[in-house]
């Protein structure tokens, strides 16, 4: 019965799959949402069968190129100080590649890096009006919140004793990635919320947030506790309704943290104790690390640098080696200080233009969805900043997507707000010439 239901599958994604690739042909912009599918919930290691190891991701990815090309709906690359420095950290990344400690290791995932961030500069090219945009986001949420959601069914079910994990082989398979992925996208799904017509779809929606609520919890993630403490004020501070939302607020914190066991409790503990919880110390001995191999290569360790041998001459304790499990101290150690200061600017360019778009189109009915998407990345932002900050997931897709989905709506209101400034304009002129 096992393996009937394993083959099963198999067929099924393989039939969606290469079902795909005529209507990835005729509209280029089909192939990111299926490669984002693909990526995200890694739908074919569901499976056991010959679906495991089929490189659906790249047959999907060159038939997206190859409709690129031909492709009559794209934008233009738009250049702007955080492409600039987006192209720029590609760049330096290549070259710590190239000087890195274990040059072969480095090759094979900076390769792996540049299909991820080839198929999001796709996505700005190809995404050119928020419908497009909105279907991404879909696929994104769906995808993860399809993990999200059965892990908060069963923490429930087994009142929060075991841990939840995610997709395997994948950036988020451990509890922790899935934890931070999670609180990313349930902004994403309030988003979704607001601007959803039937009313299914929303009480659907709601349903899922509150799940994927109590997966994050059920992740046991002492970094995903610190990112909803962060999500959740952030959450309040942007709401117009403070006094409700607070009241929500304080009421779900209230229900998850008397419903988590006693394991649960004494893990979040150790937050305050980390001097004698051993995995802290780890990170802490690895931080130590990307300081100390900064300081002494411009380039850093490069990709992949984090072993015994590096540890050895560069770690404040050799025999304990971690990777980075930050989000900043990560590339530190990966591509040097420079390639950190890179990041940073990319994050807060990014922080800046999302503001600009909250502020632009506050009050104009022709961009609610744009201003309300606009806050909602912010708070996915804070999540990422404030979870990642003890997770290594620099080159994981969704915060990339979001900086893609960033500049897409930066551009559309930019553009619009131009075209209503030049009418407004050209009338005036009319009736004085009249």
């Amino acid at each position: 019965m096992g393996m009937e239901a394993d083959r099963m599958r198999d067929i099924i994604v393989t039939l969606l799959v290469f079902g795909s690739l005529p209507f990835i042909l005729r509209n280029a912009y089909v192939g990111v949402l299926v490669w984002s599918w693909l990526s995200y919930m890694n739908p074919h290691r569901l499976s056991w069968g010959f679906a495991y190891s089929m490189p659906f991701a790249q047959v999907v990815a060159i038939t997206t190129f190859t409709a690129f090309i031909f492709s009559a709906s794209k934008n233009k690359f738009p250049v702007n100080s955080l492409t600039v420095t987006w192209v720029l950290f590609l760049l330096w990344m290549g070259v710590t590649t190239f000087f890195a400690l274990y040059p072969e290791d480095a090759q094979l995932l900076f390769i792996k890096i540049l299909k991820i961030q080839a198929i999001t500069f796709l996505t700005i090219l190809l995404m050119n009006d928020q419908k497009k945009i909105d279907s991404l986001i879909w696929v994104i949420v769906l995808s993860i919140g399809f993990f999200s959601t059965k892990g908060g069914l069963f923490t429930i079910m087994t009142g929060g004793a075991f841990r939840v994990y995610g997709p395997p082989s994948s950036f988020i398979e451990e509890n922790n990635g899935l934890a931070l992925a999670t609180l990313m996208i349930i902004p994403l799904m309030f988003y979704l919320y607001k601007c959803a017509d039937h009313k299914w779809v929303r009480y659907g929606l709601v349903g899922a947030m509150v799940l994927s609520l109590a997966s994050v919890l059920g992740s046991q993630s002492r970094g995903a506790l610190i990112a909803i403490v962060a999500v959740g004020g952030f959450f309040w501070f942007k709401t117009n309704t403070k006094i409700v939302s607070g009241m929500i607020i304080v009421f779900l914190a209230a229900i998850g943290f008397n419903f988590m066991p006693e394991s649960w409790h004494e893990r979040m503990e150790t937050i305050q104790s980390y001097e004698e919880d051993a995995s802290a110390m780890g990170r802490i001995n690895a931080w130590g690390y990307s300081i100390n191999i900064a300081n002494s290569r411009l380039t850093g360790g490069g990709l992949q640098s984090w072993k015994a041998e590096s540890f050895s001459i560069y770690a404040p304790n050799p025999d304990d080696v971690h990777a980075a499990h930050s989000i900043f101290f990560g590339p530190m150690g990966d591509h040097g200080w420079p390639g950190l200061i890179m990041f940073v600017i990319i994050l807060l360019f990014s922080w800046k233009y999302l503001k600009q778009v909250e502020k632009n189109t506050d009050g104009v009915l022709q961009y609610e969805s744009q201003h309300l998407l606009a806050k909602m990345l912010q708070i996915s932002l804070i999540a990422y900043m404030a979870g990642g900050a003890f997770l290594s997931l620099t080159y994981f897709d969704l915060p990339w997507h979001i900086i893609a989905i960033t500049i897409l709506i930066r551009a559309q209101v930019i553009d619009g707000l131009k075209k209503i400034s030049d009418v407004g304009a050209a009338a005036s002129r009319g009736v004085e010439a009249r």
